[in-house]
């Protein structure tokens, strides 16, 4: 009897002190967010937090929409929720295009040490010829890192010809140089190899299989009333990535004045990315894909999971080891992994996250079951005097550290 009732003293004492860590947990994250808020650096955010298979924290902060294209405040503006859409910008590197990728080498319909030349004959040109899928998922394939393909390019498929025939920027594999052209040429892989549209193939693979119903490129194309949180108005930073040398993007071929497409209206399911916009028709293997805090746990569950989705083996365990396994420059396939980064600053080894320029990223700590979700729409409050987006970094260090301080081992 005796040892039932310390057994019990221990489990109350254990439950209690969960119960305040997770509270004083989440107070924590509440005053860093909305300090940032109150301070006008973000409009809003919205966090989904989770140990094991405890929600620790699912909350909406803030507003959907703050300003106007002029630069306004609203009078009355749009609350976010968790039911929001946000554009999560990069994200869609790992969200759609890396997962079909994985599910692709689990079908046995590629292999990431593949030539990309097997699957695109423009590939098979001298510089180009030994630059393999592994490549492009790890952004080692020596292409751009970024360039302004609207100048030059109308569709998707003038876009998949002009990054072919564009020469290399760097030597393949021997650095890595985060590019979103490679990424794009993933999207032309997985089209080629499953005789499908990008999106459509993401749809009927993943997102409809997860129940991920609330995931989409282009939603205002949907005929559904979703709810959605703005970004830019416009796409100013990318004008001055085009015109400014001194941020380090401006091609010299490239004469700023000789397009002006340039969106003049706040953007709200229009993708922010321009490539994946204007290049691409607002489906890019890069960005454009929308979605809710509570669709994209869903996937992250898998990842967490072992491949699992329930008891369906969704991807196989192989292939998550695969694709999670560092590489000599500390990242996986598709996945960041170098705990240098400030998402998860100073994580335990195998813990894999990815970040989207809207403000958005994911970070999974696998040794300590623990996922962060973080939405952020920072480009609605504008640019700041020195012409640059608020650097989000800050907040997602801050909370992964106090995530990591209450239920990190």
């Amino acid at each position: 009897m005796l040892k039932k009732i310390l057994s019990l003293i221990f489990v109350f004492s254990f439950l209690g002190g969960y119960s305040q860590n997770k509270a004083t947990c989440i107070a924590e994250i509440n005053t860093i967010i909305q300090n940032y808020i109150e301070q006008s650096k973000i409009p809003g955010a919205v966090i989904q937090v989770k140990k094991g298979n405890d929600v620790l924290l699912k909350k909406a902060y803030g507003y959907a929409q703050v300003k106007d294209f002029d630069g306004n405040i609203l009078l009355n503006p749009e609350k976010t929720s968790i039911k929001h859409l946000y554009d999560i910008a990069s994200l869609t590197k790992v969200v759609g295009t890396t997962t079909s990728i994985m599910l692709l080498v689990d079908a046995g319909k590629i292999n990431v040490d593949d030539k990309v030349g097997k699957y695109i004959q423009g590939f098979n040109q001298a510089d180009k010829k030994d630059i393999t899928i592994r490549h492009l998922l790890t952004h080692t394939s020596g292409l751009y890192d970024w360039y302004p393909m609207y100048y030059r390019c109308k569709s998707k498929q003038e876009t998949f010809k002009f990054i072919e025939e564009l020469p290399l920027k760097f030597p393949v594999g021997e650095g890595r140089h985060y590019s979103d052209l490679g990424f794009t040429i993933l999207g032309e892989i997985i089209e080629k190899v499953s005789n499908k549209s990008l999106d459509i193939f993401m749809e009927d693979n993943i997102f409809r299989p997860l129940k991920m119903t609330q995931t989409t490129y282009r939603p205002n194309d949907k005929g559904r009333k979703f709810k959605i949180a703005a970004t830019s108005h416009g796409n100013p930073y990318e004008k001055r990535m085009v015109e400014d040398s001194t941020l380090g993007f401006k091609v010299k071929s490239i004469d700023p004045n000789s397009w002006n497409g340039w969106r003049q209206y706040t953007l709200k399911g229009e993708v922010n990315d321009g490539n994946a916009w204007y290049a691409n028709e607002g489906v890019s293997g890069a960005a454009g894909i929308f979605s809710t805090i509570d669709d994209i746990q869903k996937l992250v569950d898998v990842l967490r999971n072992n491949g699992k989705s329930g008891k369906n083996q969704f991807i196989s365990e192989k292939t998550i080891e695969l694709f999670l396994t560092k590489d000599k420059f500390n990242n996986g396939l598709g996945w960041m992994m170098d705990n240098q980064n400030a998402f998860m600053k100073n994580a335990s080894e195998g813990t894999f996250g990815h970040t989207g320029f809207t403000g958005t990223s994911i970070c999974v700590v696998p040794k300590d079951s623990i996922s962060i979700v973080l939405l952020i729409n920072r480009q609605n409050v504008g640019l700041s005097p020195s012409k640059d987006y608020f650097n989000v970094n800050p907040i997602r260090e801050q909370i992964f550290k106090t995530v990591m301080k209450y239920y990190g081992k």
